[in-house]
């Protein structure tokens, strides 16, 4: 079954799951209820936004594996579904790497060259350069990178070319490694209070949720822009929009809001970010490509084929000794 997704259709999946033998159904669940409703039969789920917790897995005795049409894996109970003996599998990074990067470059860029505020200005009349004062010039100042995994490593190389000094904080990284990159690495205090640019490109997790706030952002340069190509929840949005109001930071981009509006049914453009014009959104669309999309939906269906075929996955989030019966 096909939780949810947003592709427009699912023949490539049904191509995949249908050759293999299994038949395909596919739902547009926005919470665990949908999902339980949706899933009485399903021994595999896909799922692309909907949340699938303890509750789900409980009441859907036949699940045997949870495909994430993705990396992250934020919506899954995934300790549930290893004690249940569900096997959970999402997707490498490469997928969508250079895609990200390439996003993540492009809102900097369009953030601190005022692009967006040019061309608002210039539709309605004005032809002033002095629309986007003040605007720094980009050598010789500081891009920090919060997270220093595959993608970032790639925005660190396109960051480069600009001439900034690129800085990091990963507790996960060696030092040595950004080092042998010519990143700088750096403390997370050290990270947000020296940046001129911070990019951020780190996993949610208990730790990263809400690790933006008010505090954070108060450590911040004025002058400084926050950009945003991981998870939404990452930042306090509304002490983003306290922040900006009040001029502790200059700018951000973000692709994604707090509330991921894909996550909701019924979403209404209420956040009070997308009426600031010192912040760019785009809809969670740093992965898009024509080329990432094929990419990712072949390695879910793929993945939940191949477990359930008896088949160890390519890419495991959790260890399962005994899968569920």
């Amino acid at each position: 079954m096909i939780a949810d997704s947003d592709f427009g259709d699912v023949e490539i999946e049904r191509a995949i799951v249908e050759d293999a033998g299994f038949r395909l159904t596919a739902h547009q669940c926005k919470s665990e209820q949908d999902v339980i409703a949706a899933g009485q039969d399903a021994d595999g789920i896909l799922t692309q936004y909907a949340h699938i917790g303890a509750t789900a897995m409980d009441n859907l005795p036949r699940l045997r594996v949870i495909s994430r049409y993705g990396t992250g894996v934020d919506i899954v109970d995934v300790d549930e579904a290893t004690r249940l003996g569900i096997q959970v599998t999402n997707a490498p990074n490469d997928w969508c790497a250079d895609e990200v990067a390439d996003h993540a470059i492009a809102l900097w860029l369009t953030a601190a060259r005022k692009v967006v505020q040019y061309d608002a200005a210039t539709r309605h009349g004005e032809w002033r350069w002095q629309t986007g004062q003040p605007i720094w010039r980009l050598r010789g100042r500081v891009f920090g990178l919060l997270g220093y995994g595959a993608i970032a490593r790639l925005i660190a190389a396109r960051a480069q070319a600009f001439g900034v000094d690129v800085w990091a904080c990963d507790p996960f990284v060696d030092a040595d490694q950004m080092r042998a990159d010519r990143v700088r690495p750096v403390e997370l205090d050290e990270l947000i209070s020296q940046s001129d640019y911070l990019t951020i490109q780190a996993p949610l997790t208990s730790q990263t949720r809400h690790l933006f706030n008010d505090t954070t952002l108060a450590r911040m340069k004025p002058t400084a822009i926050l950009v945003n190509t991981a998870r939404g929840p990452i930042v306090e949005d509304s002490a983003l929009d306290r922040a900006l109001q009040r001029g502790v930071i200059a700018g951000a981009a973000l692709d994604d809001l707090e509330e991921e509006p894909a996550k909701h049914r019924g979403w209404t453009p209420d956040n009070p970010l997308l009426r600031n014009p010192n912040v760019i959104v785009t809809p969670h669309a740093a992965y898009y490509s024509e080329e990432s999309i094929q990419a990712i939906r072949t390695i879910a269906a793929t993945e939940a084929v191949r477990v359930l075929s008896g088949l160890s996955p390519r890419s495991p989030v959790n260890h399962i000794e005994h899968g569920r019966t």
